[in-house]
């Protein structure tokens, strides 16, 4: 929308229009049946109607393509093209033509002019011809400022500007949760599950061609989004790839952390940089658009100074007997050498085998140490593995495990398969 008209009259003139794709014409169909008054009337009209399908006349989609009505809307992410052109509208040789087009957006100014150098004169009737494009980064107020500056016959030189103003709207709604994984093996793991609900919050649909995580240097990833059928990958979206408007669509992905890192327990604690969502779409006629979204952070969970998991223990065990798990401890603090002393204590259900209260030595900072124990289960069904207790004897802390896993218990009848 233009906001200041010239005050002044000028040898030339400016025009500045938005290029945008075009839309496919549709029409309203009126038919009726062959008994009532109009007969065949309206169908024979439809059919000599140049905008209609031939042979579908009721449909209201047409053959051909409408021109932009209006500025339309503009989205996050998508490429902002704009055609300026400059006439010379007088009967004088006009000399040392400039054209600028700036937009000022509410962070930065841009210069989106492919070239900055005058032209050296513009004939009556002749124009000069620029198409800029921009891929809109930022929301909100957007600002094309269009500058032309000439030199007359006489030898004044004359100056003037346009400002075109419009709104940059968000298309997508992005949110983001995230999961530790829950596994037999570890009472909290490194594993990260990355759950991505994205929210078509324009007006028309849009094709999604593309929905990818890139991770931070630390992490591997893997796409949960597809399942294998027949030997062939398949999208849990089949061939709904349209999103309709305010449809939401969920993506999966699973993170685990670089060997070299998962093997230093510092480094995974606390605020810890996943990665970037990369969404790439396609609305009316293919034009394409594209988000990226800042670098996703989540709090990895605290695992204090010392770090109890579970390396390997099996899913079923026979009542009365002894089965065995290993477990690994971890000393997460980066400067402290800690002097554990490891203590069992039994559970209604399950009852440890050993010496309680023996010592493990001094654990190094970042160092670990595997551990194997035997235990006793005397009730049948799913038992949880509880009751470690690890002392540190230089600050006189314990700290408590329990929950640590479960194993499922069944009578000594029952064969368990390995």
């Amino acid at each position: 929308m233009e906001v200041n008209p010239p005050k002044q009259e000028h040898l030339l003139a400016l025009k500045v229009m938005r290029l945008t794709k075009p839309t496919l014409f549709t029409n309203i169909p009126v038919t009726c049946e062959e008994k009532d008054l109009p007969g065949d009337l309206f169908n024979q009209l439809m059919r000599d109607d140049p905008s209609t399908v031939n042979g579908a006349e009721v449909l209201m989609l047409g053959e051909m393509l409408t021109l932009p009505q209006n500025f339309g809307n503009i989205f996050l992410g998508e490429t902002f093209s704009s055609y300026i052109s400059v006439h010379n509208d007088s009967n004088q040789v006009v000399k040392d033509i400039l054209v600028k087009a700036d937009l000022q957006t509410s962070s930065q100014r841009l210069n989106l002019s492919a070239s900055n150098a005058a032209v050296a004169e513009l004939k009556p009737d002749c124009c000069i011809d620029d198409v800029i494009h921009h891929e809109v980064k930022e929301i909100g107020t957007h600002i094309l400022v269009c500058a032309v500056s000439y030199t007359t016959q006489a030898g004044e030189k004359m100056y003037f500007r346009k400002f075109f103003k419009f709104q940059v709207l968000k298309p997508l709604d992005v949110k983001t949760k995230f999961y530790n994984a829950e596994s037999d093996l570890s009472s909290v793991t490194d594993e990260v599950f990355l759950e991505a609900q994205i929210q078509n919050i324009t007006t028309s649909p849009m094709f999604m061609e593309k929905v990818s995580l890139e991770p931070s240097i630390m992490y591997n990833v893997t796409e949960l989004n597809s399942v294998s059928q027949a030997g062939e990958c398949v999208s849990t979206f089949r061939s709904r790839a349209y999103l309709q408007p305010m449809d939401t669509r969920q993506y999966l992905y699973c993170l685990k952390p670089k060997k070299e890192f998962a093997e230093k327990a510092g480094i995974i604690k606390g605020v810890t940089v996943i990665g970037k969502l990369d969404i790439v779409w396609k609305t009316n006629l293919g034009e394409r658009g594209r988000l990226q979204t800042s670098q996703l952070q989540r709090m990895a969970p605290g695992y204090g100074d010392v770090r109890l998991s579970l390396e390997a223990i099996p899913d079923t065990v026979n009542l009365e007997e002894p089965f065995h798990i290993t477990c690994k401890i971890t000393n997460c603090s980066s400067e402290r050498t800690m002097d554990l002393v490891l203590e069992m204590c039994n559970t209604n259900s399950i009852h440890w085998c050993g010496i309680s209260g023996r010592q493990l030595g001094k654990l190094h900072p970042s160092s670990s140490l595997c551990l194997a124990l035997t235990l006793i289960s005397s009730v049948q069904g799913l038992q949880s593995v509880s009751g470690l207790r690890l002392t540190d004897t230089f600050l006189k802390r314990t700290y408590e495990y329990d929950d640590i896993a479960q194993v499922c218990v069944v009578s000594s009848a029952i064969k368990v398969e390995s």
